[in-house]
């Protein structure tokens, strides 16, 4: 109802068409290939049948969330360059998975990260504390995506709440997670991939046509190759004047050279001087970046809706094949959001002084617009296929999400923990009531985090991850003397710490919005003035990596050696199982009752 009281003047029709015809295309998907999910196998892992390419595809579109198609362009207009820390780690990841996780993760044969952790130390309760995690870092990976539906829907129907934007996508994505499954979403995911390579490639190579080339752009950025322009930094002021002066985000990556600091403030007004130096001399900016590469390099090994991707091939030797498609796939698309965000930086500094769903991490969807006053229905069209991309990026990342959560819930808590005796029937059954119950939850917790930026969230998802399942993988894999007391210990631990320091700086970044969260987190605003005495322990809340992993990793070893007597009997035959060759024909699918399909 509240749509129909739209002004409907005010909404471009080419940008709500293209909308329009990638959510039915989506839906549309979701029922046709609802029609083959029948059992449980194919609900979980696609029948473990997914061919390399459209799994690669399906992957890609997954991980590709609205923090790559709009947070890293927002980012680098916000932050400059050090921005690239992103897509660089988010694809070094996946080195690492292929390297020392994929293939091994394959043979073992399970169907969620839980099920390996109790397949590995045969602990029934090990299931149970690996399976808060998939929650854990599920929630906080759902709350980034929610923000980039909220702020799309805003976009294209102005004057709409973003809330409302967060509750319609938020359903559409429940409706076809729970209608199909795995199986269901991996044709919709590799089918989103293309759709957002197009979006977000098409519009840069107008707009470079238009308004000048990368180079070009990039002289207007910068002063003899050391920073941003004066000119480009002094937009960035409004900015600076909103923000709360110890809030991380603004500048987390410099400092800047002094020599670029006091050019740009020379361009400022002398009242508001003061307050830009202040944001850019900011300390420990460098740790900062190192706990950033340790989170995203090894939170890409850690996130379980991107593990649980490898159990949909047929074998370990076909994952590593997938593996290293996708690092090709991820690798291209990365190039061009930088792009926006320099292009940003020169032609619309306005959105420095939006904050929210007005901010910086709309510069992918303002940009087209520009187009749209030299070529009209060029421009529009164009803005169309933007928001099209936006689209693809926040639904494909949330229908992984859903799965990998949804299956930890209905297959690891209500079929291996509640009701071991269900039928497979009963099992898929509580998978869809299951992907209603967490589609609620992420959609509730989307509606508190318009005033957090993005790509920041997911940084922080990434290191809960990292702090957690990669450290359990990692050491499962390769350390034969690892023992169920030492894993648990290492991964509550580390991941505990990192979720709780990360919750603490962003409830006291809430507790300053000017708008309704401020009011929801009042009670955490004195933190703030403890952030701004202590810019250390600012610094290793805001990305805990750093500490957290290593913390984790130290934890398992140490508690391992010491319980060095409760090693698992068989272990020898389980680090063959994890390596060997697969033409030995020891791979295995630990989860059998599955395999027979949901008659069984």
């Amino acid at each position: 109802m509240h749509l129909l009281l739209l002004p409907l003047a005010a909404v471009d029709p080419w940008i709500l068409s293209f909308s329009l015809v990638t959510v039915v295309a989506t839906i549309g998907m979701g029922f046709w290939s609802a029609r083959s999910s029948k059992t449980a196998s194919d609900f979980f892992v696609a029948g473990r049948s997914v061919s390399v390419g459209w799994n690669a595809s399906a992957i890609s579109g997954e991980y590709l969330s609205a923090a790559s198609f709009m947070g890293i362009a927002g980012m680098v207009m916000s932050s400059g360059y050090d921005a690239l820390w992103y897509p660089v780690c988010y694809a070094c990841g996946y080195l690492f998975l292929l390297l020392f996780i994929a293939g091994p993760l394959r043979r073992f044969g399970a169907y969620t990260i839980p099920d390996f952790a109790e397949g590995r130390y045969d602990s029934p309760l090990f299931r149970k504390i690996a399976v808060c995690f998939v929650l854990f870092i599920g929630f906080f990976y759902t709350m980034p995506q929610m923000k980039g539906a909220g702020t799309t829907l805003a976009y294209i129907f102005p004057g709409l709440p973003y809330w409302v934007g967060v509750v319609l996508v938020g359903a559409v994505i429940t409706l076809n997670v729970s209608l199909g499954g795995m199986k269901g979403i991996t044709l919709v995911q590799a089918f989103q991939y293309w759709i957002k390579l197009f979006a977000i490639s098409a519009p840069v190579f107008v707009l470079m046509a238009v308004f000048g080339f990368y180079n070009g752009q990039l002289g207007a950025n910068v002063v003899t190759g050391e920073t941003t322009a004066p000119m480009a930094m002094a937009a960035r002021a409004p900015l600076v004047e909103k923000a709360p002066k110890d809030t991380a985000w603004i500048a987390p990556f410099g400092p800047l050279t002094t020599k670029a600091v006091a050019a740009a403030a020379a361009a400022l007004p002398a009242d508001q001087r003061a307050a830009f130096l202040a944001d850019h001399q900011r300390p420990y900016s460098l740790l900062y970046t190192y706990s950033l590469i340790i989170a995203l390099v090894c939170g890409t090994a850690g996130l379980p809706h991107i593990l649980v991707r490898f159990y949909t091939n047929p074998d370990g030797g076909a994952a590593k094949r997938t593996t290293m498609w996708v690092m090709i796939l991820i690798g291209v698309f990365y190039v061009f959001p930088p792009i926006f965000g320099v292009i940003g930086r020169n032609l619309m500094p306005e959105l420095y002084s939006g904050v929210g769903a007005k901010g910086t991490d709309k510069v992918v969807l303002e940009l087209p617009t520009l187009l749209a006053a030299k070529f009209g229905v060029l421009g529009s069209i164009l803005s169309g296929i933007t928001c099209a991309g936006a689209f693809a990026a926040f639904m494909s990342t949330f229908s992984g999400l859903l799965v990998s959560m949804t299956g930890a819930l209905a297959h690891d808590v209500y079929g291996r923990m509640l009701r071991p005796a269900s039928t497979p029937a009963e099992r898929l059954r509580a998978f869809k009531i299951s992907a209603v119950l967490i589609g609620g939850v992420a959609v509730l917790l989307g509606c508190f985090v318009e005033p957090l930026e993005i790509n920041f969230m997911v940084g922080q998802a990434f290191a809960i991850a990292a702090a957690s399942y990669f450290p359990l993988l990692f050491m499962s894999v390769w350390w034969r003397g690892m023992t169920m007391k030492g894993a648990a210990t290492g991964m509550l631990t580390g991941g505990l710490c990192a979720l709780g320091a990360a919750a603490l700086t962003n409830f006291s970044t809430l507790a300053t919005d000017k708008g309704p969260m401020g009011k929801v987190f009042v009670g955490f605003a004195p933190l703030n003035t403890f952030w701004a005495a202590h810019p250390l322990l600012r610094i290793l809340c805001d990305q805990p990596a750093i500490w957290a992993v290593p913390l984790s990793l130290f934890l398992m070893i140490v508690i391992s050696k010491a319980t060095a007597a409760q090693v698992p009997a068989d272990i020898r035959m389980k680090m063959l199982v994890l390596h060997a060759p697969e033409e030995l024909g020891l791979k295995q699918e630990y989860i059998q009752e599955h395999t027979a399909g949901a008659g069984h």
